[in-house]
């Protein structure tokens, strides 16, 4: 038996909507409106929250501890150091990535995800290779050795900043796999990276939450179905702006 490890990756620097973790959410920080969406993955093991040893963290890092969930604070610009770092006191074999950006996370596309990669043996397995889930529906699962190679070789800054991006660029050392939804929903925007995603978020919470508190991806489909005008203000924002940054960072230092 795999023992696995989910990390879930925050911080309260944000530069777009500084603090967006902790924002309430129908009466909680919106970090914990989505451990409590996240801890209903039957597959998860072993939950850790890794934030930064900054002082803008400590708030972050108390909320959820108080909530009894495991935390550790490493390296703010290096996050890949980070999930190395919290990652070798619990010898896991499988590390589940999410990241705090998603508090529509669905507990069925986080067990499906890991299902997935343990039937097929491969070194990763995410849903954005390339993406067809919504935006804010992310998850990655890999071997603890991928994520060890990747810490001792990855050099450039986005590989550092994001994690994973040393892994999935790397087909010839890494057996790579992707999850693809049955539908090309790549271009619904559920994350929180501005002030109208998270208007959005509000919207969906309060519109299904009172009734249905374990709603999934298909419930959220249907209510934004009935009320397509909530999804004016934010699908024009570029996926993955801050890697497509970083990215472009790395150019200019080399």
């Amino acid at each position: 038996m795999m023992k696995i490890l989910t990390l879930l990756q925050a911080r309260s620097s944000s530069t777009r909507l500084p603090g967006k973790v902790l924002k309430d959410l129908q009466g909680k920080p919106m970090i914990l409106q989505q451990i409590t969406r996240v801890q209903r993955a039957s597959l998860l093991g072993t939950l850790c929250l890794v934030t930064s040893s900054d002082a803008s963290d400590d708030m972050l890092a108390q909320t959820v501890r108080q909530a009894g969930i495991d935390v550790f604070r490493g390296s703010l610009d290096d996050v890949l150091d980070r999930f190395y770092q919290a990652a070798l006191p619990y010898a896991p074999d499988v590390i589940v990535r999410l990241t705090g950006d998603c508090p529509l996370a669905d507990p069925q596309v986080i067990d499906l995800a890991i299902q997935t990669f343990m039937d097929n043996q491969c070194d990763y397995l995410g849903n954005g290779l390339p993406p067809t889930y919504p935006d804010g529906m992310d998850v990655e699962v890999f071997r603890f050795g991928a994520l060890a190679a990747a810490w001792q070789h990855a050099t450039l800054a986005s590989e550092r900043e994001h994690v994973t991006p040393y892994i999935y660029k790397h087909p010839e050392q890494f057996t790579l796999r992707n999850l693809s939804h049955h539908d090309d929903l790549s271009a619904l925007r559920l994350t929180v990276d501005e002030a109208v995603d998270f208007a959005l978020i509000e919207k969906i919470y309060a519109g299904l939450m009172p009734y249905k508190p374990a709603f999934l991806l298909d419930d959220i489909l249907e209510l934004l179905k009935k009320n397509p005008d909530w999804l004016e203000g934010n699908q024009n924002i570029i996926r993955n702006e801050g890697y497509i940054k970083s990215v472009n960072q790395d150019s200019k230092n080399t």
